[in-house]
């Protein structure tokens, strides 16, 4: 059997991702690995793609509204400052959105800065890593928005 991680969109749609929250019209809103910002979440096509423009129009539409539907979400359970959207697919050759809740008590020379400039250690470290204990509550606030 196929690791969840090894496939985010496949999981997704066959069940077994366990960070999905939701699924929605245009994709699947997942809770984010890391959670150095609380509340940061990712959306996943409803089919595996490279980039925003290998799908229709109309999906697009569904896609790029989902993305914002989960910002709201985020928004919501966060009371963040603001939402910062990326698509950039660099990294990871599959399209998905991350949703980041950008927080006032962040410094601010870090919050004028995209939040990739972060030190790595945010995203490997165990201490920032999803932990249904500490995180649970605000996965459930987003989840609950979202239906």
């Amino acid at each position: 059997m196929i690791n969840w991680q090894d496939n985010r969109i496949k999981s997704a749609i066959n069940g077994t991702n366990p960070m999905v929250m939701a699924e929605l019209l245009g994709g699947f809103a997942v809770f984010g690995d890391t959670q150095f910002l609380p509340g940061y979440s990712v959306l996943l096509p409803k089919r595996q793609v490279s980039s925003l423009n290998d799908l229709s129009i109309s999906e697009r539409k569904a896609f790029l509204l989902d993305m914002s539907i989960l910002g709201d979400a985020v928004l919501d359970a966060t009371r963040a400052l603001r939402i910062n959207y990326d698509i950039l697919g660099n990294t990871d050759n599959f399209l998905h959105a991350h949703v980041f809740p950008r927080y006032q008590t962040e410094p601010a020379k870090r919050l004028k800065k995209p939040v990739w400039l972060y030190s790595p250690d945010h995203w490997v470290n165990e201490r920032y890593a999803y932990n249904p204990e500490r995180d649970g509550e605000l996965r459930h606030r987003i989840t609950e928005f979202l239906r």
